[in-house]
């Protein structure tokens, strides 16, 4: 009986540990993988596509084999859900080409600033409490390493930075009112996963007139000058579609097998872990200063983590800053992890 019960709890050990290391690789890889993939597949509005597609093939075999359970297409519950699919998709769309433009650590920097505009927009906008004195002086750390590295940026440049303030006003709309726009829809997580990804593919094809991009993919098919069919593209890309479905079920089962603080840990560790990969691998990457300021910008975040769980704070405040920075942390560690409702495609990663 004993030698039963342990074993189960071993298996129960690993099981968990699997996916917290699954979790762990996907969302410290996929920022990175996806600055890979854009490099060597210039087409940000297909690129995204192609993973929307993924995602939601993905959600729906895996729902007909019997692995999970998704809600079902309806035009009535597509239609409420449109308007956060639409923030989903800006808020994907300039991460894309912020990581066009930018390399990793740029975007890392200003995705660290989002607590700092949900902070004030709760605040200015939702009448919540002012910070608490320690998650002021945790914004103001990691304003001032974002401050720090901008100023220092050799690879400053307006383009990159457009972008940079566009996915910051998208991903923090998202984060402060996109959320109780669907929460009453009844979706479960899957359903939530598949509606997102479904319905910004849909949205895709606006998006490629808009930009032009259209005009170059079809000058490259006509030309075949590109590197549509190259190996390195194509492994590219595969290799970010795929992430960018693995960080959606590792995500959640990983939310789901752990305490909300383990996850939030996990996720700090993730961005540390992607700044070390991204410095190993390659020279996309900021200067030492820069990426002394990144790292203090990472550990502002790791404060206002902590001031925002602990006993210091009004009880209401920790309530909806903590599930904001919960959801924050699946959203965007990466573009595909951008929501998870990243990993939704990702959460929201990785990135």
């Amino acid at each position: 009986m004993m030698s039963s019960i342990r074993f189960d709890a071993t298996k129960q050990y690993y099981a968990t540990s699997s996916l917290v290391l699954g979790y762990a690789l996907c969302s410290s890889l996929l920022a990175v993988i996806n600055k890979f993939a854009i490099t060597k597949f210039n087409y940000p509005g297909l690129l995204t596509a192609l993973q929307y597609l993924i995602s939601a093939l993905g959600v729906w075999v895996l729902g007909k084999l019997g692995f999970l359970h998704h809600d079902q297409f309806t035009f009535e519950i597509a239609k409420k859900f449109l308007p956060a699919a639409m923030v989903f998709y800006l808020a994907i769309f300039t991460n894309t080409n912020l990581l066009r433009h930018a390399n990793v650590d740029t975007f890392i920097v200003f995705r660290s600033l989002t607590p700092l505009l949900v902070a004030l927009a709760d605040t200015t906008f939702r009448r919540q409490p002012c910070p608490s004195k320690l998650t002021f002086v945790s914004l103001l750390i990691i304003l001032g390493g974002a401050v720090g590295y901008v100023a220092t940026d050799s690879a400053f440049s307006l383009t990159a930075y457009s972008w940079a303030f566009a996915y910051l006003v998208t991903i923090t709309t998202e984060m402060v009112y996109i959320k109780h726009m669907v929460t009453n829809l009844g979706l479960n997580t899957w359903g939530f996963v598949f509606y997102n990804n479904l319905l910004s593919l849909m949205i895709a094809p606006v998006f490629w007139f808009l930009t032009g991009e259209y005009v170059d993919v079809f000058a490259t098919l006509g030309s075949n000058s590109g590197n549509w069919f190259e190996p390195i593209a194509f492994f590219a890309v595969s290799l970010s579609c795929v992430f960018g479905l693995a960080i959606s079920f590792f995500g959640f089962a990983a939310r789901k097998a752990i305490s909300a603080t383990a996850f939030t840990v996990t996720g700090v560790v993730n961005k540390f872990l992607t700044v070390a990969i991204n410095v190993l691998i390659w020279d996309k990457h900021a200067s030492p200063f820069g990426l002394l300021c990144l790292l203090f910008t990472l550990a502002g975040g790791v404060l206002y983590q902590q001031s925002v769980t602990g006993a210091g704070g009004a009880p209401a405040q920790r309530e909806s800053t903590a599930s904001k920075q919960t959801d924050s942390e699946n959203d965007g560690d990466d573009f595909r992890d951008e929501n998870q409702v990243k990993g939704l495609s990702g959460k929201l990663a990785s990135v």
